[in-house]
């Protein structure tokens, strides 16, 4: 597709529970260890809402700290995406409410849902509205709340997700300086059965007020079909998309994936000959936040200073749908702050609450 002008990335935020919760908190619910997690999934620890956070609040301090990145205000903002499967109302969308809450009072807002690949869906989708010169700058958020939609007597489901919002703000910019390189997206609905969420009539997660929950009307996955598809949907996607930016898996500096699982970035990395030390990871410390979860990687790298600024990333994402998808940008975004006053306070904060 030929764009107008071209886009670029100027800012990343996040938003996150103040909660931690430990492999070792979970063994007080489940018949599990912190060693059976780790070996199998490389998490130690994930974030988890309380009952006054919501998708829409973090959403909403992951807009704010990516505004603060870039150096801008609410107000210049044209278009908000927000990327999410775990939204706290059927509406008004969370964009919506984001919308309202960072004062973009011009800006069109809209939610969508491609599960964990949804940031990049998402962020394709502002590269086009910035592309047709429809709009300038696009806030695009991916966030999802699963702790709320898990069933927290298995094992299987409830030791892999966390909750959380990433973002990312996308700027116009002339047709030479594009940095949005390529991308490439995927989906196959017959897939949809190894990964879903019931929402719909009686198998709404929360109809019936008395008793129990059945257990079918939360998460249900297929952990092996999802690890095989994810392994070859990764270099799929990764290949793809830089063939469509003009250049070859080598020349990218780092891949960020969807943090999901450790074995299925290792082994995706090592199908497409990616170093370790090129793979963004954080899966360690916020374990799969879905929608959230490659802003939150490349949240974490940056504020480590882990990656170089330039450089040529990948972004790429796989999920329920079945969904996958690739992103190749270069990424020149520096902090506008200085200091990075903001963000350093927010990880003290959260390292604090470890202890």
């Amino acid at each position: 597709m030929k764009f107008a002008c071209g886009a670029k990335i100027i800012g990343v935020g996040a938003g996150l529970p103040v909660s931690v919760v430990t492999n070792e908190d979970l063994t007080r619910l489940v018949d599990t260890s912190d060693e059976w997690i780790e070996t199998r999934t490389g998490i130690k620890e994930r974030r988890i809402v309380n009952e006054t956070e919501s998708a829409t609040g973090l959403a909403t301090e992951a807009a704010r700290d990516a505004l603060a990145y870039a150096g801008i205000e609410g107000d210049t903002i044209e278009l908000v995406i927000v990327a999410t499967s775990t939204p706290d109302n059927l509406y008004p969308s969370t964009a919506c409410q984001v919308q309202a809450a960072i004062g973009a009072s011009r800006a069109v807002a809209f939610d969508m849902e491609a599960a964990c690949t949804g940031i990049i869906y998402a962020l394709s989708v502002g590269q086009q509205f910035i592309g047709s010169g429809t709009y300038k700058r696009v806030l695009v958020i991916g966030v999802d709340v699963h702790s709320r939609f898990l069933n927290w007597e298995d094992r299987n489901t409830c030791i892999l997700f966390g909750d959380g919002a990433g973002a990312f703000v996308l700027e116009a910019t002339e047709q030479s300086d594009n940095q949005m390189l390529g991308t490439y997206l995927r989906a196959d609905g017959n897939g949809g059965h190894l990964l879903w969420i019931p929402n719909t009539g009686t198998q709404y997660p929360h109809a019936g007020t008395d008793g129990p929950q059945p257990t079918t009307r939360f998460l249900q996955m297929n952990g092996r079909a999802i690890y095989e598809f994810a392994v070859n949907a990764v270099p799929e996607a990764v290949r793809q998309a830089t063939a469509a930016a003009g250049i070859t898996v080598d020349d990218i500096d780092y891949m960020v994936p969807h943090q999901a699982n450790i074995r299925i970035i290792k082994a995706a990395a090592d199908r497409l000959g990616i170093k370790k030390e090129q793979v963004v990871t954080n899966v360690d410390e916020m374990g799969n936040t879905s929608a959230a979860s490659i802003p939150l990687a490349l949240w974490s790298a940056i504020r480590r200073d882990k990656v170089k600024i330039p450089s040529t990333m990948c972004l790429v994402g796989f999920g329920a749908g079945l969904t996958w998808g690739s992103a190749v940008v270069k990424w020149t975004a520096v902090d506008k702050r200085g200091d990075a006053a903001s963000t350093s306070e927010k990880a003290e904060k959260a390292e604090a609450s470890i202890s």
